[in-house]
Parts: C-alpha cells; sequence; structure tokens
C-alpha cells in the first residue's frame, strides 16, 4: 500500500512539472512575439526593431539614434527596457518624464530644424531628429 501512495505522489508531481513547463514555454513565446511586432502591432514586420516614427529605447540606447521626418510627423518612443527612462531635447523643448519599461512618449514636430536629446537620467543615451520641411508634391510635366 505504501509503495502505491509513493508513486501516486511521484505521478501527481511530474504531471505538475510538466503543466509548469508547458506554461512558461507559452508565456515566453508570446512576450517574444511582442517583441517582433512592437506594441500595439506598430512594429517593423518581422524586423524586431522600431516601426516607421518609432523610436525604442532599448539596450540603453535610442533605437534609431537619428531619424529624419517632414514637419507636422509625429514622433513614438517606447521604453522597451527594464529600467526607468527619459526623453528631454536640449534645449527643452519636449520633456517626457520618467518612463518605465512598456510606457510610451510621442511628441509633435511643427517647425523644421535638427533637435538634439538625451535621457537624463543616464546622460550618455543621445540621439536626434531632424525634421525637414514638406516638400511639394511634382506637377507632372506635359
Amino acid at each position: 500500500m505504501k509503495k502505491l501512495i509513493v508513486s501516486k505522489s511521484r505521478l501527481i508531481i511530474v504531471i505538475g512539472l510538466l503543466i509548469s513547463i508547458i506554461s512558461i514555454s507559452d508565456s515566453c513565446t508570446k512576450s517574444s512575439m511582442a517583441d517582433v511586432t512592437g506594441t500595439g502591432g506598430t512594429g517593423s514586420k518581422g524586423s524586431g526593431g522600431p516601426g516607421v516614427n518609432e523610436v525604442w529605447i532599448q539596450g540603453m540606447a535610442f533605437n534609431p539614434a537619428t531619424i529624419t521626418v517632414s514637419v507636422g510627423t509625429t514622433i513614438v518612443w517606447t521604453n522597451k527596457d527594464a529600467v526607468t527612462h527619459n526623453v528631454t531635447s536640449n534645449p527643452v523643448l519636449f520633456s517626457s518624464g520618467a518612463m518605465s519599461n512598456g510606457a510610451t512618449f510621442s511628441y509633435k514636430f511643427a517647425t523644421a530644424g535638427t533637435f538634439s536629446y538625451t535621457c537624463t537620467i543616464h546622460p550618455s543615451m543621445k540621439a536626434s531628429v531632424t525634421v525637414n520641411e514638406i516638400m511639394p508634391t511634382p506637377t507632372p510635366g506635359y
């Protein structure tokens, strides 16, 4: 009788371990897919990087470090790091405040120019946005 109880206990432990392994595996897969597509599906499909007009804060850096857009474009920064960061232009035209993991900040650029920014928490993190005037659409020649 004692051997039967020990065998049932081992079976229950093995089943519990298998369920735990399957659960962990499933949650890792979901996390990985979120990083590939970006938050809300805005990331570049399959590239594992930021989409158009997006900057990811990842690996203690801004990605991309330089981005060029037209006047009127909104840039969205997303903190993909486990540590808190911020996005602050110099001179201060925009400032995100503290951004924990997963937080986003957006800013619409209304004027042309080059705008340098940094994470003031980690001053070695630097990047810039170049904003160009909107170019008129060329008229086809006759």
